[in-house]
């Protein structure tokens, strides 16, 4: 349970970061932040990384099916995040990396569902579980045009950095649970014959 900390630390460094590009104000201590100017890219390196706020109503890579599926979309996005919870409490006896990958999801997998159960609410735009989740990070490592329009990566968030890094850590561990579960169950084989 002890990782449970790294999905805590991944969740305040996402909100924190969301924040401060989206804005806030705390009128009982008379400070607030503007936040960035929305979908406007300020370049940090040019032509690669660029901070460009947007706000993304649908779900990963930006698919919106509309407003009439806000519900359902954050109503899943509930119920994965749980399930992700109770599989992570089941798996504590099982190897590092496969318990740190899953605490990696699971602290972005928080961050997003932030968004989306209270930031309508907070901002004003809609109701509880209506809100959008807040992206800013623009990798700009290709792009191609088609149809008059230009593609490239999609704007993202911490949150979605940890959920990357820990799906490719939970498939990696994965494949090396079975490797040497194969291995031994070939050894155990070959010793018997």
């Amino acid at each position: 349970m002890k990782l449970l900390f790294i999905s805590f630390l991944i969740f305040l460094a996402d909100q924190f970061s969301k924040l401060y590009v989206k804005g806030f104000n705390f009128p009982l201590f008379d400070f607030s932040h503007a936040g960035l100017p929305q979908s406007r890219s300020i370049p940090l390196i040019h032509n690669f990384f660029y901070i460009t706020p947007v706000e993304n109503p649908g779900i990963a890579f930006g698919l919106d099916f509309g407003p009439q599926f806000k519900l359902i979309i954050s109503i899943f996005t509930i119920l994965a995040t749980l399930g992700l919870f109770v599989y992570f409490v089941k798996i504590k006896r099982h190897n590092f990396n496969h318990r740190f990958a899953v605490a990696l999801i699971l602290g972005g997998a928080f961050g997003n569902l932030t968004d989306r159960i209270f930031y309508g609410m907070l901002y004003g735009y809609g109701s509880l579980l209506s809100g959008s989740v807040v992206d800013f990070l623009d990798l700009r490592l290709f792009t191609f045009f088609l149809l008059n329009k230009t593609f490239g990566i999609y704007v993202f968030n911490l949150a979605d950095v940890a959920i990357t890094i820990g799906v490719s850590l939970l498939i990696f561990s994965l494949i090396k649970d079975r490797k040497t579960k194969l291995k031994e169950l070939s050894e155990a084989e070959s010793t018997i014959v």
